[in-house]
């Protein structure tokens, strides 16, 4: 009976043992499917990789969203929803790409408005009639001078006259008497020529009143000793403003010496040096933007007039000349400006405004408006360049003539996710 109650013992014990067993496989087995599929589940993408640095705009959208967009999709909107969404387009434009080149100028007089006013005879600066800065017209007088030597051309020029006028008689007389034979036709030949002569003398006199300052009136009007002047007024050659100034009263000055600089400032120079690697690219004709510290919202637009063909050998560098217009006079001279060349860099491109671009999933995408079908626009991917000027360049997905959505693009985006095939 023991032995019998000892065999059912082991019996059952071996029978728990391997039932404990297949309890613990099953367990196991249960926690292998669930972390199987947890881990390796088919209905979810693969994760998207991190933008890189090259991506002009960052990537926000979740896998499956650039998964279900690479199909092309369409938006359509009713007349009221274009209105409210504030939808505005744009056309897609050719531009030729340019490139920009700075240097630092100085403003100058134009060279060519400049005068140098110096008097016709010598004297003594008996009064000065304009300042350093003072804006005068053409005509105006700037000093006035004596002058022995305009008082003396006058009186030579008085002289000469009443020679003339004796050979004037005298001729007549003399041809008087040889029409009643009381004179020889030699007589009257050699009062002709000392007549002519005295009239060259008189006409030379004349031509010199005139150079040393006297009007055609002033001259025509010296008749007599007593209207003899010894002052000589210096004027104004042209309209403008006094830059330079050295006559002082009592100072003695010669004929041709400066006494005054007169500047016509309504357009002037603005000069820079210009380094030889720009050379090729910023020649006569080429435009220029010129700005200065002093007035940061005025923007002057001009064009490359003139490059030294000399190079300093100093700083390797040749002035390079752009005449800007000066109307108010709010350019003074000596004024340092910034001045900006641009030259084309390359063949037309398309170029797109950047509130068109939107980024889905990781792509640069834009919305073109679909021809005569109003609130009809399709999600088109490009292939995006540069940014310059608040637009991109289109390496690829657009032509020129294209309808492209700007403000309203946003609106367009979440419409097109919401719209977006989802397998």
């Amino acid at each position: 009976m023991t032995r019998v109650r000892d065999g059912r013992t082991g019996r059952w014990f071996v029978r728990g043992f391997i039932a404990c067993g297949l309890i613990a496989l099953g367990a196991i087995g249960s926690l292998v499917l669930l972390h199987g599929k947890e881990t390796f589940s088919p209905s979810l993408p693969s994760p998207v990789a991190a933008p890189t640095s090259a991506q002009p705009f960052p990537t926000t959208e979740p896998a499956a969203v650039e998964v279900a967009n690479d199909a092309e999709v369409e938006v359509m909107l009713a007349p009221e929803s274009v209105a409210q969404a504030g939808i505005k387009t744009v056309e897609v434009s050719v531009v030729e790409p340019r490139a920009s080149t700075e240097v630092p100028g100085v403003v100058t007089a134009n060279a060519y408005r400049e005068v140098k006013v110096t008097p016709l005879a010598g004297g003594i600066v008996r009064k000065v009639h304009a300042e350093l800065g003072t804006a005068v017209r053409q005509g105006a007088p700037l000093a006035t001078l004596f002058s022995a030597e305009l008082a003396d051309a006058q009186t030579k020029y008085l002289s000469m006259r009443a020679m003339l006028e004796a050979d004037h008689r005298r001729r007549e007389r003399t041809r008087k008497l040889v029409d009643i034979g009381a004179a020889s036709r030699q007589e009257l030949e050699e009062v002709t020529a000392v007549h002519a002569g005295h009239a060259t003398e008189v006409e030379a006199a004349r031509q010199r009143l005139l150079l040393l300052g006297l009007s055609r009136k002033q001259v025509d009007a010296l008749t007599h000793p007593r209207q003899v002047t010894a002052d000589v007024m210096v004027p104004a050659p042209i309209d403008g403003v006094i830059t330079g100034r050295s006559a002082n009263l009592g100072q003695v000055v010669g004929m041709g010496e400066e006494l005054f600089v007169v500047t016509n400032l309504s357009d002037v120079w603005v000069v820079g040096d210009l380094y030889e690697q720009d050379f090729q690219r910023v020649r006569v004709g080429s435009e220029a933007t010129i700005t200065t510290p002093a007035y940061p919202e005025l923007r002057l637009q001009g064009r490359v007039s003139y490059i030294d063909p000399r190079v300093d050998p100093q700083t390797r560098t040749a002035k390079v000349r752009v005449e800007v217009p000066n109307p108010d006079g709010q350019l003074r001279l000596g004024m340092y400006m910034t001045m900006v060349f641009s030259t084309a860099s390359g063949a037309p491109v398309v170029v797109v405004p950047r509130a068109a671009v939107q980024t889905i999933g990781g792509r640069q995408v834009v919305f073109v408006a679909v021809p005569d079908e109003d609130g009809r626009f399709v999600q088109r991917t490009v292939t995006l360049g540069a940014l310059a000027g608040g637009s991109y360049t289109v390496l690829q997905g657009l032509q020129s003539g294209e309808v492209v959505v700007t403000e309203g693009s946003f609106f367009l985006r979440a419409e097109s996710l919401r719209n977006a095939p989802s397998g």
